[in-house]
């Protein structure tokens, strides 16, 4: 009985922290709604963004909620009525976190270029708020909907005992996990195609053909330009990590039941909850730094995640001691020491910033690899097209040390639930770091109104500063998210071999996977493992390339239909280039997103290949898609701020050669960072998760083999 009370208790706590979060965070909301939403032109221009994001994201619902259904009735004939649950449990949070970030990140916008009417700290206080509700959301509903579904099936089926309660709630846990996962893959797809069809469309007439400024409103495409950074970097970000927060969670619950000695299991489970839930409070904490901190923007949001994290780090010791006061015991052999569990949870803070600092200097223009590919976009498009590739794979090397030291050290002090606690401390943060990644499409669509609405030089000024800030946050942010989520998928796969034992025994056979590399099913199964990612993100870009071609040719349409357009006599047709991003986005998810499903399936089923070649997969897919997302996403925002550098005034400033093969170089980066690469998270998962979901399914059959 007390060890259920500290389980129960444990978690309750953790929904409060949670509660409490959610709460804070509505307060936000209601703040962000009583700032002046500027004049008519600016609200009409806001309004406008408005229904493009709010039409697209219900077209979206619709078109996945089908899908959704099918999945959800194979997961209950599957695995049973409490993994069903689970799944829609986690889908709809999922969804949830993307959809409320991204109505308000809509309003925000607005507000935050009548804010900068007044000054840049009051606009970088409404645009950051506004991030931060997305934030709290994603950590919020992730605590709550895992802690509900644990702590709710394992209640309902108590009648059972306790170890089929136990098992009832494991596996309502990972359909819960696949649920949010699916969701993600759907959401980071379509959003990241919507955008960058739309942007780079935009970019390829309205700035190369026709000379104009950024978000000018005789472009044809600008409304479904900033459109798209609200469904792409708020509503896809929200649910990517949100699925990656509650995957870990879920994960090192999973490790924790199945490595753990009985008699500190329930310890072992809470103390990944309760990291979650303090770490929301020491995410508030550095959110009212930010707002009350007279400091560059940069060193604002910076100072507020350096907070956040020593808070955290302090935080973890008492709960570290209460909950392993004589360290902790494996159901096979070996312990782990008090400190030995505390040092794994510092490790995971340490990598978050890390990884922000990596991503940062590979992606900013205060750093040499920006100003690099600057240099290199003198010499014409192909030179700035070779330097910004070569950036991304070099960004590749130093994420791979850092995170190989991360497992070997948290491996040795606490085993595979020492990297468990590592993840989940690194993914604690999260309401702070996903703050910082919304306040990125924010300050972009505030620039944008400003342009449009025909503000004064001054304030465009602020925005721009906020815009160039915030695009950097964006960068390094989607460095924490593949870091983060590579991790994640390295526990979900030690979860699956823990999983697949346990499988065995059930049907009264031993038998025991070591996936040797001499075994030529393994070397199979990471051949086609590390494909996967490579064909994902071909479809990705296929996708993008077609819709964004789509864009140019109605941009040039309307362009030789209504030459007064240019000359601000005649109106663009803003609606028809949305209609096209959303058509496009919502056809062309479809395949790439359900392609690991039928992968992991398909390599199930297949005679002679089994748990051995599906062990393959699940590792090559963590490998080659961790550095693919790293590459890609350095790459993008590397072109991205290179574009930005020059037009600061640098190597000839605004419609300079140089410029213009930065421009190329964007566009092609535009769908490596915000469409392929960020997809490849929630992906990785999707392949680990679903192979979960199926053991209990294939056991008997691959027995037989």
């Amino acid at each position: 009985m007390l060890a259920f009370s500290l389980l129960s208790d444990g978690l309750l706590l953790t929904m409060v922290l949670a509660v409490l979060g959610l709460a804070y965070a509505a307060y936000l909301i209601g703040w962000i709604l009583k700032s002046a939403p500027g004049n008519e032109r600016m609200r009409e221009v806001a309004g406008a963004i408005q229904q493009g994001a709010r039409a697209y994201l219900n077209r979206q619902l619709v078109s996945i909620s089908g899908i959704a259904v099918l999945v959800f009735a194979l997961v209950w004939v599957g695995r049973g009525l409490e993994s069903g649950v689970g799944f829609l449990v986690g889908a709809i949070c999922s969804l949830a976190a993307g959809y409320i970030g991204m109505n308000l990140a809509v309003r925000a916008n607005v507000r935050t270029t009548q804010a900068a009417t007044h000054s840049a700290h009051a606009a970088l206080r409404v645009a950051f708020n506004g991030g931060a509700v997305t934030g709290l959301l994603v950590v919020g509903l992730a605590l709550l909907s895992v802690g509900f579904m644990f702590l709710g099936v394992q209640h309902f089926s108590s009648h059972l005992g306790a170890a089929a309660a136990t098992q009832a709630a494991l596996d309502a846990l990972v359909g819960t996990a696949l649920g949010s996962s699916l969701i993600s893959v759907f959401a980071r797809l379509g959003g990241g195609i919507y955008t960058k069809a739309a942007d780079v469309g935009a970019d390829l007439v309205g700035k190369i053909e026709s000379q104009l400024d950024e978000d000018d409103p005789k472009n044809p495409a600008t409304i479904a330009d900033n459109v798209g950074d609200n469904v792409g970097d708020c509503a896809g970000m929200a649910a990517d990590v949100f699925e990656t927060y509650a995957v870990a969670l879920i994960g090192s619950v999973l490790i924790a039941s199945l490595t753990v000695a009985s008699e500190q299991v329930n310890a072992a489970v809470v103390y990944p909850f309760l990291m979650g839930g303090v770490s929301v409070v020491t995410a508030v904490i550095g959110i009212l730094f930010v707002n009350v901190a007279k400091l560059s923007p940069t060193h604002s949001l910076q100072g507020g995640v350096l907070i956040s994290a020593i808070l955290s780090a302090i935080a973890f010791w008492p709960i570290t001691q209460n909950l392993f006061p004589e360290g902790l015991r494996m159901t096979e052999s070996g312990t782990s020491s008090l400190e030995g569990i505390y040092f794994s949870a510092l490790i995971g803070l340490v990598m978050t910033y890390v990884v922000l600092l990596i991503t940062n200097y590979y992606t900013s223009t205060d750093h040499r690899p920006v100003r690099r590919i600057a240099l290199a976009s003198e010499t014409g498009h192909a030179t700035n097209i070779i330097a910004g590739i070569a950036t991304g794979l070099h960004a590749t090397a130093l994420p791979m040390v850092f995170i190989g030291a991360a497992i070997l050290l948290s491996h040795h002090f606490a085993g595979l639930y020492g990297i468990s606690v590592a993840v989940m401390a690194m993914l604690s943060m999260s309401g702070i770091i996903i703050a910082l990644d919304a306040f990125g499409p924010i300050t972009d669509n505030a620039g944008g109104i400003a342009v449009m609405a025909g503000l004064d030089k001054e304030v465009r000024e602020i925005t721009d500063d906020l815009d160039a800030v915030g695009n950097t946050m964006k960068a390094v942010t989607k460095g924490y998210a593949i870091a983060s989520a590579g991790l994640a998928a390295l526990v979900l796969f030690g979860s699956y071999v823990e999983e697949l034992k346990l499988a065995y025994l059930k049907i009264g056979m031993s038998v025991s996977h070591a996936f040797d590399l001499q075994d030529p099913k393994v070397i199979i199964g990471l051949f086609i493992g590390g494909c996967l990612p490579f064909v994902f993100s071909a479809y990705s870009m296929d996708a993008v390339g077609r819709a964004a071609g789509a864009v140019v040719k109605e941009v040039r349409r309307q362009l030789a239909a209504k030459p007064g357009i240019l000359e601000g006599r005649d109106t663009p047709d803003y609606g028809a280039c949305v209609d096209i991003v959303t058509k496009a986005a919502l056809r062309e998810m479809i395949v790439p997103a359900l392609l690991p499903i039928v992968v992991v399936l398909g390599v199930a089923a297949l005679p002679f290949f089994g748990p051995i070649v599906l062990g393959g997969v699940l590792v090559g897919t963590i490998v080659t898609g961790l550095f693919m997302g790293i590459s890609m996403t350095s790459s993008g925002g590397a072109w991205d701020n290179a574009k930005k550098y020059i037009e600061l005034g640098n190597h000839g400033g605004k419609h300079s050669p140089a410029h213009a093969a930065s421009i190329t170089g964007d566009t092609v980066g535009d769908p490596y960072k915000d469409t392929a690469g960020p997809a490849v998270n929630p992906m990785i998962k999707v392949v680990n998760i679903v192979a979960i979901l199926i053991i209990p399914i294939f056991i008997k059959y691959w027995a037989q083999q």
